[in-house]
């Protein structure tokens, strides 16, 4: 399932989740402008979990080279030394969320934190949320790290980051209505789902997969770094909930009923005093 758009208006304008985006569309053009998809940017910012617990060591990573046999030319599997890490290796649990995989790869991600990170940052202030956001990146780093200690791999991506937004939306906004384009088969429709229904089935998916690939070396998604950042965001937003330090909830806004999948949105006006 894929979002199109909630039925939840931000009350603030959302401008850290815009700087967030544009530091990952920052990072992602330097990627691209160095070539091959930022290779050394990838392994030099890149978390590497191997690297992590031993940071003085020699770090040597799977990669492939076209090779010239008597049958032709063929594809091997080869091992050299990775990259030096541009920075401290602990610092790599953040700096790695700031990097993609590829063109889907970052646009999904953009796209998902587009969707749901603005009432987020609405709920819990500009300074707060940008501290959740990095929180829930290393919370997702090092639930990866812990999953796979002797992985040469590099880890990257803003995923556990935004696994984090979506599992504390799931919470500040239980009666949220997402607009989502569904997949039958060969077929493609666009339904309107309850919040709820839609980050649970989406949490549900990574257990599955997070259980199915446990202990893998290999390269891939890092399923268990979503299930610690939603896992993470869904906690700290419920303790923050419970200590009554969040902004008061925004309103819903309607169905359209003369235009399917439509919404009216409402004039929503700041409370006097408040959010200044």
């Amino acid at each position: 399932m894929f979002p199109l758009r909630d039925n939840i208006p931000a009350r603030t304008t959302p401008v850290v989740n815009w700087a967030l985006i544009a530091a990952c569309a920052l990072a992602f053009a330097a990627q691209l402008m160095t070539g091959e998809a930022g290779g050394s940017l990838v392994e030099r910012f890149g978390m590497i979990p191997a690297r992590v617990f031993e940071p003085d060591g020699v770090i040597r990573i799977l990669d492939y080279q076209l090779v010239e046999t008597l049958r032709g030319t063929v594809l091997r599997e080869v091992s050299r030394e990775a990259a030096p890490a541009g920075v401290p290796a602990w610092l790599t649990l953040l700096t790695c969320i700031f990097l993609h995989g590829g063109w889907l790869h970052f646009l999904g991600n953009m796209w998902f934190l587009f969707i749901f990170g603005d009432n987020v940052e609405d709920r819990l202030g500009h300074a707060r949320y940008l501290l959740f956001y990095l929180g829930c990146g290393a919370a997702a780093s090092v639930t990866h790290l812990l999953t796979a200690m002797d992985s040469t791999v590099p880890t990257i991506g803003a995923s556990g980051a935004i696994a984090g937004v979506m599992g504390a939306y799931m919470y500040l906004y239980p009666r949220a209505k997402v607009l989502t384009l569904v997949p039958i088969f060969i077929f493609i429709d666009i339904w309107v789902v309850p919040a709820v229904v839609f980050l649970g089935i989406w949490f549900a998916l990574q257990l599955v997969q997070g259980a199915a690939s446990f202990g893998s070396q290999g390269g891939g998604v890092a399923w268990w770094a979503h299930i610690g950042g939603f896992a993470v965001g869904l906690g700290v937003a419920v303790l923050m909930g419970r200590q009554q330090t969040l902004r008061p909830r925004v309103e819903l806004v309607r169905p359209n009923t003369e235009r399917p999948g439509r919404y009216t949105r409402l004039d929503l006006r700041r409370r006097p005093g408040r959010w200044r």
